[in-house]
């Protein structure tokens, strides 16, 4: 009878983490909330194919280990360079 309830228990454990896996959405949210907490404006979190080729670092993976999230930094918008849409353009 010890033997039936180890077996049912030892099923059964791997249907309730399944259960509490994130989303990749989720996930992703409470990284980014995370990083812009640490003061880092400029950044892109993307969900890709696990063992995809990426240039940025991994820091989560989600869809049952199937997909990684991945970080990389970005470059700061450049304030000097004036925006197009900012000038109107001459009437003729």
């Amino acid at each position: 009878m010890k033997t039936l309830m180890v077996v049912v228990v030892a099923l059964a454990a791997p249907m309730f983490a399944f259960g509490q896996a994130k989303s990749c959405d989720d996930l992703k949210s409470e990284i980014a909330k995370k990083i812009e907490a640490n003061g880092v404006k400029t950044y892109s979190l993307d969900v890709v194919d696990k063992g995809a080729q990426t240039d940025g670092k991994v820091v989560g993976t989600c869809g049952g280990g199937a997909k990684q999230i991945v970080y990389s930094k970005t470059a700061a918008p450049d304030a000097s360079a004036p925006a197009a849409a900012a000038t109107p353009a001459p009437s003729k």
